[in-house]
């Protein structure tokens, strides 16, 4: 397995294990006695099990079980695959930090971090979708 498929499959773990843990905070609201900080989470929560879990892992096993780009780069863009997990993760880190900042104060310069965000998160599906292209191939 490639090193850089290990970082995106762990990453992924590791997302996991923060949306499941937010999860869990969400639905206790009720129950046990938690921060009114979580109830902004909710956009943390699906963004960490989709872009940190899913997205992420499928990413890392794509680069690694794909068809071979040609025989001498494998993977098209070693470069361009490290940056797309280094983009999505930042976006993701990103989004965690800015997004309750963004709920409780829509119109401040929070709404600027949150913009940056997405961006990145974008740049990181577009890089991914360019690198990848040239490997979906018929037999």
């Amino acid at each position: 397995m490639p090193v850089l498929t290990r970082w995106f499959v762990k990453a992924s773990f590791v997302y996991l294990a923060a949306a499941l843990f937010i999860g869990l905070l969400l639905a206790g609201e009720g129950v046990f006695p938690v921060p009114p900080l979580v109830a902004l989470l909710g956009p943390e929560y699906i963004h960490f099990f989709m872009l940190g879990w899913v997205a992420q892992l499928i990413f890392g096993i794509v680069y690694w079980m794909f068809p071979k780009y040609t025989r001498e780069n494998p993977h098209r863009s070693d470069a361009l695959a490290w940056t797309v997990f280094v983009l999505l993760n930042a976006g993701l880190v990103l989004r965690a930090i800015v997004e309750p900042g963004n709920s409780l104060h829509p119109e401040s310069t929070w709404a600027w971090g949150l913009a940056i965000s997405a961006a990145l998160q974008w740049c990181a599906g577009l890089a991914f979708v360019i690198n990848t292209w040239g490997r979906v191939k018929e037999r």
